[in-house]
């Protein structure tokens, strides 16, 4: 009855598999949100006892109370929330429609709103919880070709810093991680494929290397155990330098 209950949205693959691994390690019962239910199965296969899948497409906002709720009958209680989901696009500034920059706005930022929304109330209820969002490197400074995509995670910053000072009053912390450029087969095969992008990155990298989807997880991890107790509206960069490389 003292484990803690984690969700991690977007958890079967990439960032989030890595973060909900580390929970899962820890004992912390973690529910994986996803969309496909091939490879959520296969990702809470890999993670073992801990992990438990629930198959839902957060872009249907009316469904969300619902799921919430039905975490909350099963686990309890929620005690942290990440906020990994999210979809990219990269085209010219002048071809971008009205439709494809509003369905990246829809996915990355109202359901976020929406699921953080309806975890606040669990997590109010219960005295406390912990929600960590994730940005980008979009968001810290200008990269060509992907409009919707930046705007959609400085959102994400923004309301990380307004949740922080609403919630507060509850014993709820609100935090972001922004990663820098992460080796996992989406982002290695992009930048393979654009050798002077993957120049440009390792250029303004002091570290000069990629980072790997458990440095993120650590950071996560970071930022919902007591050790941070005392830290909230952090935007907490993840990028070997990489924003404040010349």
């Amino acid at each position: 009855m003292n484990r803690k209950i984690a969700i991690v949205t977007g958890g079967n693959s990439g960032l989030g598999f890595a973060t909900a691994k580390n929970f899962c390690e820890q004992g912390i019962i973690t529910y994986i949100i996803g969309r496909s239910k091939e490879k959520t199965a296969q990702a809470i296969c890999e993670l073992g006892e801990n992990a438990r899948a629930l198959i839902c497409d957060l872009n249907d906002l009316k469904a969300i109370p619902k799921l919430v709720e039905a975490i909350k009958e099963e686990a309890g209680r929620i005690d942290i929330l990440v906020n990994n989901a999210g979809i990219n696009m990269k085209k010219d500034f002048l071809e971008v429609t009205d439709e494809e920059f509003g369905n990246i706005l829809h996915t990355n930022v109202s359901s976020v709103f929406s699921i953080s929304r309806e975890v606040v109330k669990v997590m109010k209820e219960q005295g406390g919880g912990s929600i960590v969002n994730i940005s980008s490197m979009a968001a810290q400074y200008g990269i060509p070709k992907v409009i919707a995509y930046t705007a959609s995670k400085t959102a994400i910053e923004g309301m990380t810093r307004s949740m922080a000072v609403d919630l507060a009053q509850y014993g709820i912390r609100v935090n972001c991680i922004a990663p820098g450029f992460i080796e996992t087969p989406m982002s290695a095969k992009a930048l393979n494929d654009d050798p002077e992008r993957k120049s440009r990155v390792m250029a303004r990298t002091p570290m000069k290397k990629l980072g790997c989807p458990e440095d993120v997880a650590n950071a996560v991890n970071y930022l919902v155990q007591e050790g941070s107790k005392y830290t909230t509206g952090v935007i907490l960069p993840i990028d070997g330098g990489n924003s404040i490389g010349f």
